[in-house]
């Protein structure tokens, strides 16, 4: 799939036009629509008029209700997808400003209770030391101690234990000098660190392991509810449980492939060390 920024904002009025002119034709109200589909009739006049992004399930009970014809149905599934689907550029979120940016992360993170990270490139804030994190935001416009401040504000989040983390990291992304050599094994003493965190799953890959699939993006899963891929220009934001349900399944392959315990503890350490010397 092509994401397009302006292709996924334009899908879900798309999506909703669709849906309302299929209805017509089929000569039904929203009511008798609604009834069929087990939803209510505000619900679905929001589907309608684009004021609300109906799920996958939705539009599924809809089109069948409707008894759609099939290339109808790949047509506006297809829809469906996209108007799931969000791009969220770094641009726009400098001019907002990264620290709002922050917020809206802390308050997804309250929400949730399982995280998983695969990060194949660098540590992740969460796991960062506040240098690592002023070195991390260098390439960002304007001043940046506001943001630095809100990510360790973040941290906080990592003692909580109603929370779940699993932290995926590959060798390069626990070894990639984001800083000097003494401030790197000072970030790798962080992760030995938050690894004794009940809590807190920190699991490295080496080099040299054999997995046949390769770590392309870095992403991030929220429960089950939505999934974020990383990308130089921005992030892609995924609600559909299908693409939601694939990251899943790579996460839990690398999952599978990772050290964790004293294991993982024991590479760090050896990095840690090799840094130092």
């Amino acid at each position: 799939m092509t994401f397009d920024a302006g292709a996924l904002g334009q899908s879900k009025a798309d999506l909703a036009q669709a849906l309302r002119t299929m209805r017509k034709r089929a000569s039904r109200t929203q009511v008798w629509l609604a009834q069929r589909c087990n939803m209510s009739q505000t619900k679905l006049s929001n589907i309608e008029t684009g004021r609300i992004t109906p799920g996958l399930v939705d539009v599924e009970l809809i089109l069948r209700a409707l008894d759609a014809p099939p290339e109808m149905v790949a047509e506006i599934a297809t829809l469906a997808r996209l108007a799931n689907t969000e791009w969220q550029s770094k641009r726009a979120s400098w001019r907002r400003g990264l620290e709002k940016r922050q917020a809206e992360l802390g308050g997804l993170e309250a929400e949730c209770e399982e995280f998983r990270y695969f990060l194949p490139a660098m540590v992740t804030g969460l796991l960062a030391t506040p240098e690592y994190i002023r070195a991390s935001l260098a390439h960002a416009p304007g001043n940046t101690s506001k943001t630095v401040a809100r990510k360790l504000e973040r941290q906080a989040i990592l003692y909580d234990i109603t929370k779940r983390f699993t932290f995926l990291l590959t060798e390069q992304a626990a070894r990639w000098a984001v800083v000097p050599r003494p401030v790197m094994a000072v970030q790798l003493d962080r992760l030995i660190s938050l690894s004794h965190l009940p809590h807190v799953r920190i699991g490295v890959i080496p080099m040299g392991t054999v997995v046949g699939r390769g770590p392309l993006n870095t992403f991030t899963v929220y429960d089950q509810r939505l999934a974020t891929v990383e990308t130089f220009t921005g992030r892609i934001v995924f609600q559909d449980p299908r693409d939601i349900s694939e990251h899943l399944d790579v996460f839990a392959l690398y999952e599978r492939h990772a050290s964790f315990g004293d294991s993982a503890r024991a590479l760090l350490e050896e990095w840690s060390t090799t840094f130092r010397s």
